[in-house]
């Protein structure tokens, strides 16, 4: 199964999505924002195009773990997603992603409006590296493959 991943601005909204084996994710489009319900038909037509069987959702909790303006945007948005699509919308912690993925970036080369172009996308593959990551750990605590 695919899984995606959303990690959600104001102004843009970066999509990754993982392989088959949910062991990679890769960053996949930055999708306009245009008003919570134009952005949750657009996301939904970007789950079904690619098939994905469930999605992520990064939330950017304040440092002290508390939900600021911001989370409480993603929030909103994630439940108008599970109105609106038929596979699992999870929530993620996104905390300082978008600066993780800038320093990577701008590690790798990238530059200017490229970089910015890039950003969101390359947030979302974290949140879904860090959630696929983090659900393969879990699943081999308990002894299974997948949790």
């Amino acid at each position: 199964m695919r899984i995606m991943a959303l990690d959600v601005g104001d102004v843009r909204i970066g999509v990754a999505l993982s392989d088959e084996t949910e062991l990679l994710a890769s960053a996949l489009v930055t999708l306009k924002a245009a008003g919570p319900r134009k952005d949750a038909q657009a996301v939904a037509a970007v789950v079904r195009q690619h098939e994905a069987g469930a999605l992520v959702v990064g939330v950017p909790y304040r440092l002290d773990g508390s939900v600021g303006p911001q989370a409480e945007k993603a929030l909103a948005f994630v439940e108008r997603l599970r109105r609106v699509l038929r596979v699992p919308v999870e929530t993620w912690d996104e905390r300082l992603t978008s600066v993780e993925a800038g320093e990577r970036l701008a590690a790798a080369g990238v530059r200017g409006r490229e970089r910015k172009a890039r950003l969101d996308q390359a947030a979302a593959a974290l949140i879904l590296q860090e959630y696929l990551d983090a659900r393969r750990a879990r699943a081999a605590a308990d002894g299974g493959e997948r949790g």
